[in-house]
């Protein structure tokens, strides 16, 4: 049986360009970054190499750019690079409810250690309305950290227009761009973003690779401490060949615009052939791989697994909660009750996808669901 891969945003496969970069990176390049020698020279090369490149991606100066593990590590140097650099807590930092967990652990220790954290409300498209941060922000607040796009709705917020309202109070503005950086158009000059994450295994580098975006001029307080790397700001031997791969992921520049026929033939499909379906948040700027669509009466998780079975894999959402009991706080976010959260779906499409994949994942949706309402007949009714 042949399996069909619908779980982008949970990572990407690594793109076969990408792959031959890396490989001969780690065979050719095995000097440290740090060493004044020939082989450091070449491999602090490759590094600057590919931080002009990602640099280039997203708009900004290479030397903005600091190498990270990926975009959990980038969320938490902004955050507590921000929040702890006056050596006390920050006193007042503004969030909304539907960051990754990155986002919203980092904030809850923020609390832990004193800080006044504010969780933003979104509407039912998902979307964190300009007024309620308007209304949030005071002259003590020091961080607003709001996501660029979402990675369960793929909903896009506003973040042009809550940079400036942040800077208009004094505030740094920090927004998680795992799920756009790489995808979509982003230039943090235009945009008025003073920090921003990225992660190249979310468009075709390997895992274990990403990168903060520091404004010039902004200082962080190091979240990891060691010897004097990415010009203090981050210690330990960086990782040349990932940020290699990561450089050539980046100036690739699939145009992902393209795969949104693709995204739209596959709701319509979905939505003209299952009966008691509905996109969440198909109202909002949306990125174009992404879907989230609700089957009432069934759990997610079945409609996962009876897909894999199938032959395709999708997600009930975040990869990060996965195995988490409770239903998704994006989707409660935006309005749904924890039994219309628990039955929906997302489809995240990429590169690979075909519009014939696409069919055959409308089939067995449509069988799927089927034979679980059959099995299940009570839950439909509930």
């Amino acid at each position: 049986m042949q399996h069909f891969y619908f779980d982008h945003n949970a990572t990407t496969p690594v793109a076969p360009e990408v792959l031959r970069d890396l490989t001969a990176t780690l065979v050719e390049v095995c000097g440290n970054a740090s060493s004044i020698h020939h082989f450091g020279q070449a491999a602090k090369q490759k590094l600057e190499s590919a931080r002009r490149e990602v640099a280039a991606r997203i708009g900004c100066d290479a030397k903005e750019m600091v190498f990270t593990s990926g975009g959990t590590e980038s969320d938490n140097l902004a955050i507590f690079g921000m929040a702890r650099r006056a050596g006390k807590p920050a006193k007042h930092v503004v969030t909304s409810a539907i960051e990754h967990p990155a986002v919203l652990n980092a904030c809850a220790q923020l609390e832990r250690d004193g800080t006044e954290v504010i969780y933003l409300p979104v509407d039912s498209s998902g979307t964190v309305r300009i007024e309620d941060v308007k209304r949030a922000l005071r002259p003590g607040t020091s961080l607003v950290t709001i996501m660029h796009a979402n990675n369960e709705t793929g909903a896009i917020q506003p973040v042009r227009e809550l940079a400036a309202l942040a800077h208009s109070c004094g505030a740094v503005f920090h927004s998680d761009g795992v799920q756009t950086g790489g995808r979509i158009p982003v230039n943090v000059k235009e945009l008025g973003i003073d920090l921003f994450s990225v992660s190249g295994h979310k468009f075709g580098a390997p895992k274990g690779i990403g990168a903060l975006y520091v404004r010039k001029g902004l200082t962080l307080e190091a979240v990891m401490v060691g010897g004097h790397h990415e010009r203090d700001r981050r210690a330990g031997t960086e990782n040349v060949p990932g940020a290699s791969a990561f450089g050539k992921a980046a100036a690739m520049g699939f145009d992902w615009s393209a795969i949104a026929p693709l995204r739209d033939r596959l709701e319509e499909g979905i939505l003209r052939r299952v009966p008691d379906s509905s996109v969440n948040g198909a109202e909002a700027r949306r990125l174009p791989n992404t879907t989230n669509i609700r089957f009432h009466g069934i759990e997610g998780e079945a409609i996962v697994i009876a897909l894999d079975l199938r032959g395709y894999a999708v997600s009930s959402g975040s990869a990060c909660s996965s195995g988490a009991s409770e239903p998704s706080h994006v989707l409660l976010a935006m309005g749904l009750t924890p039994a219309e959260a628990r039955s929906s779906v997302r489809f995240s499409l990429g590169p690979g996808n075909t519009a014939e994949q696409v069919d055959g994942l409308i089939d067995a949706v449509e069988a799927s669901v089927a034979h679980l309402r059959r099995i299940a007949p009570e839950a439909v009714r509930a």
